[in-house]
Formats: C-alpha cells, sequence, structure tokens
C-alpha cells in the first residue's frame, strides 16, 4: 500500500506545524507524520513554557502580534534588537554558534511570529515570566522575552492542531517514520512509515524532518550525552526517540553542531520520568537565582546569581546532574517568596522557623539520601556574613548584590537568609531536548557531508545542529522552529510543484 503527497512534514510539534501551514499555503498537498498517539500528540512543544524569543525595533511591532490578546497599557517592554538578540545567544554559547544560521534566525523571528498570529495562533505578552510591576501597575516584560503563547505550550499545541484541521491537512498518528525512500539520482522521494495498519511508503516530492532530536532515548543520550543520563528525567514527550534523525546521517547528511549538549533544568525531585501532560512545564524551579542552592553534602556548587534565569537555566540541569544522586535544594527565606514562579506552586517544600530545623527537615524528608546537616549549616552560615547587599535589590535584571569572601561568590541577588519561615525545594535535572542534529542551510535544506543539499529533504526545529552549545536563552528554541518550519515548507512545496 502508497500514497502520494507534494510534502510529507514528520513531527507535529511548533516546527513541523509551521511547515505544513507554509507548504499548504503555497499550494502544496501536505501530510503530517505523528509518531505518538492522538492524545499525547504535538512532540515537546505541548510540553514547553510557550515563549518566543523575538527581536524588535519598537513595542508596536509586538502589540501588533498580540493584538487579539493583549492590553498595550498593561505592560513596559524593552526594545530588543537584532544585534541583543545574536549578541545573547553567541554568549551563553561561547561564541560557537552558526553565525549564517543565528543571524537568519534572529532577523526573521519578529515575521515569524506575525505570521503565526495572522493564521490563528493566539500569543500575548509574557507576563508568566515578570516579576514586577511599576507604579501605575504595569507588568515589566522581561527582555527579549515579550511573547508567549496563551495557555504555554498545551495551547500553542491545540492552536496548532486546530489551525492544521481547518486547512484540511491530514494529521496521521501513531505512524512512525522509519527510513527514507531515495531514487537512483540520490533524490528522497518518500518516506517508509510503521502505522496501525502495518509498515508502507508514502511518496512525497519533498519531506520535511521535523519530529525533535533524541532527547528519550536512554542509548543516544548515553552514547552521546555521557552514562550519566542514560536514565535521567525528561521533561517533554517520550517520543523524541532519534530514529529518523539517525536515518538522515545515514542517507549522508551532516551530522552538525553541539551532540555533547543539551537543554536540562533544574525541576521537582519527583517529578515523573517522561513529561506530564497534566503538569506540562509546571515542574520547572527556575527561581534558583534567589536561593542558596546546596547539594547532599551541603555545599553550593554554581553561581546562583551569575545571571538572570533565561540564560543560566538551561545549563542548570546539568551542574544538578553532576552533583551525588543528582539532587539539589534550593533554600529561600520569605524576602524571596514574592519572586517565586507560579511553577513552585506544584512542589511540597520542607518548611520551618530556623535554619537548623529547615537543614534537619531536609534530611528527615530524604532520608536514604543521607544530607550533611552540618555542612549546609555552616555553607548558609558562611554564606550570610559574606553578604554585603549594599545596592538595590532589582529581581529581573542583574543588581551586583554579590557575596565577599567566598571560595565560590554569589554575583547577583544575594540577600541574607534571615526571614523566617525558611523554605527548600528539592530539585532534579530535567532534559528537554538535545542540541546535536543535522547541517541545514539558509533555506532549510539538509547537507550531506560533502556540502551538497539531500535533494528533496529538508529540516527545521531541534533536528537542526548549530544553534546551541552549551546553554542556550530561553524562548529560541520555538523560535527557531517557527523560523526554519515556514522555509522548510515554503521552499518544499515549491521544490515539489517544479517536479510535477
Amino acid at each position: 500500500m502508497s500514497e502520494a503527497y507534494d510534502v510529507v512534514v514528520i513531527g507535529a510539534g511548533n516546527a513541523a506545524m509551521s511547515a505544513a501551514m507554509s507548504a499548504h499555503q503555497e499550494g502544496a498537498s501536505v501530510v503530517v507524520l505523528e509518531k505518538a498517539p492522538k492524545e499525547f500528540r504535538g512532540g515537546n512543544t505541548r510540553f514547553a513554557g510557550g515563549l518566543f524569543r523575538v527581536s524588535f525595533q519598537n513595542r508596536e511591532q509586538i502589540d501588533s502580534v498580540v493584538a487579539h490578546n493583549g492590553n498595550a497599557d498593561e505592560v513596559n517592554m524593552p526594545v530588543y534588537t537584532h544585534d541583543d538578540f545574536y549578541n545573547d545567544v553567541q554568549r551563553v554559547a561561547g561564541g560557537q554558534s552558526d553565525e549564517e544560521l543565528l543571524r537568519f534566525m534572529v532577523e526573521n523571528s519578529l515575521d515569524a511570529v506575525q505570521w503565526m498570529s495572522d493564521i490563528g495562533i493566539n500569543l500575548g505578552y509574557n507576563k508568566l515570566s515578570a516579576l514586577k510591576k511599576d507604579a501605575e501597575g504595569r507588568t515589566d516584560v522581561p527582555k527579549g522575552g515579550p511573547v508567549r503563547s496563551i495557555h504555554d505550550g498545551i495551547g500553542l499545541s491545540d492552536d496548532w492542531f486546530d489551525v492544521v484541521d481547518k486547512a484540511g491537512i491530514p494529521v496521521l498518528y501513531d505512524t512512525m517514520a522509519l527510513d527514507f525512500v531515495r531514487a537512483e539520482d540520490g533524490k528522497i522521494t518518500g518516506v517508509l512509515v510503521r502505522g496501525p495498519e502495518g509498515e508502507r511508503v508514502i511518496d512525497a516530492k519533498a519531506t520535511v524532518v521535523a519530529n525533535g532530536g533524541f532527547s528519550s532515548s536512554p542509548a543516544m543520550r548515553t552514547a552521546y550525552l555521557g552514562q550519566d543520563w542514560c536514565t535521567v528525567k525528561v521533561r517533554g514527550t517520550r517520543y523524541n526517540t532519534g530514529e529518523i534523525l539517525n536515518a538522515a546521517i545515514a542517507r549522508g547528511a551532516e551530522a552538525f553542531g553541539d551532540w555533547a549538549g543539551c537543554h536540562a533544568t533544574p525541576i521537582d525531585l519527583d517529578a515523573p520520568l517522561y513529561g506530564d501532560l497534566k503538569l506540562t512545564d509546571k515542574t520547572n524551579r527556575l527561581s534558583y537565582p534567589f536561593s542558596v542552592m546546596v547539594n547532599l553534602n551541603g555545599e553550593r556548587f554554581v553561581d546562583e546569581g551569575e545571571d538572570i534565569k533565561f540564560n543560566t537555566y538551561a545549563k542548570t540541569g546539568r551542574a544538578i546532574l553532576n552533583q551525588p544522586f543528582g539532587v539539589a535544594f534550593q533554600i529561600f527565606d520569605q524576602k524571596n517568596v514574592p519572586y517565586f514562579e507560579p511553577r513552585y506552586s506544584t512542589g511540597v517544600p520542607v518548611e520551618a522557623d530556623t535554619l537548623e530545623e529547615l537543614a534537619n527537615g531536609i534530611a528527615e524528608r530524604f532520608k536514604p539520601l543521607e544530607f550533611n546537616v552540618e555542612a549546609c549549616l555552616k555553607t548558609l552560615e558562611d554564606y550570610n556574613k559574606a553578604v554585603v547587599a549594599d545596592k538595590e535589590f532589582i529581581p529581573d535584571v542583574k543588581d551586583g548584590n554579590a557575596t565577599q569572601g567566598l571560595a565560590l561568590e554569589k554575583t547577583n541577588w544575594a540577600l541574607k537568609l534571615d526571614e523566617p519561615p525558611y523554605l527548600c525545594f528539592a530539585a532534579a535535572c530535567g532534559l528537554t531536548f538535545t542540541f546535536g542534529g543535522v547541517k541545514t542551510n539558509l533555506e532549510a535544506e539538509i547537507i550531506d557531508i560533502n556540502g551538497k543539499p539531500i535533494e528533496g529533504l529538508w529540516g527545521a526545529g531541534e533536528c537542526q545542529g548549530g544553534f546551541f552549545y552549551n546553554n542556550y536563552p530561553a524562548g529560541s528554541g520555538l523560535t527557531r522552529g517557527s523560523v526554519f518550519g515556514r522555509v522548510a515548507g515554503r521552499n518544499a512545496a515549491k521544490f515539489a510543484q517544479r517536479n510535477v
């Protein structure tokens, strides 16, 4: 049994749906292949926070994007230029991001979210990440993250399926792409799939790979990220297991980017092994810049205040994984509570009226892990003595309130822990997505090991390597998926129309 379309899109997350709609707008017949059953559809997008990092020259441009879902009088929004966006990514990546791909993503970010808004994706101002309001009650939207999908990743995913359904694009559920069909001249002419009716070939003039990386493959995680990642918790879908990524490489695609790197955040220690559709990203524990964070030995292991959470959260999960048993404890006093992310409401903290009671409470709650109470109390005592706090506390920018005299200083938001009751949230590492992928060009064509496009094959989203290294600034992943998904779909459709 076989069937034919102009464009086959592998995947059903944000990048894939961007590709499907873009190809449809060019007049192509399109089908979407979703490996997951319908109740688990949407890939990692469904588990995302829904934040888009977007560069813009004036706030009216963002007001236009969120016109149906926001009141401009309710927010303050700093301008975020192309250079701001580009430099933020390169800074956290150590200058390793592919310059052309990154610049293209940055310069097309605003157009991509405007297009999404125009076709029916509900986007609003990013109020969830805001930490304070001005005297008139306007919310300060974080610089670089002005736009968030309504109802987070679930809302974004549901919107995409609604848009695709209204366009008449079929989605085949429980349908796993196994391999590509390749003609004698090297052109990709279809996809071998396995679905409810068994294996079959879907013929396609053009194919878009947009089904993520290998975050849910223990074997690939162990091979590329390291042994410690074999049993790590996964924040997102259990269906991103890398088969079609491997198939592309087997067909000659160049492996590209940081295959030893990934996006990994602090999440609740009791979070499930894979993403939970009821909790989605609500297990995140991202208010650590305002905490003192210690391991089982009672020792600090990162500068909690190195930068705003948007620029450190994706590497902090890895830092936690490197600790004994991959566990960390975020300790707060009441001064910090107003700056908690709403996600903390899903956790059950240890609470006490003194630091000594708190440390003993941690040891009792997590008794099998043998928490070092004495060392923790010494760490907290030394920290409190080292706090200077001679500047205004500003929660949403680096405020320079630092410790002095510690072997590992806290460089921002360092306030004494002295206002009980004290709270502790236990955290683990949660893997979101992997950074390694295949090489693509600015047309989203997948490039082979000889530097030439593989005819008939495009890539978008997490399968694209070369963007993120070691770390990641929040909101860049969804933006990449939208920008390059749109490009991939458009170019795949045009290719199909030329090859009637």
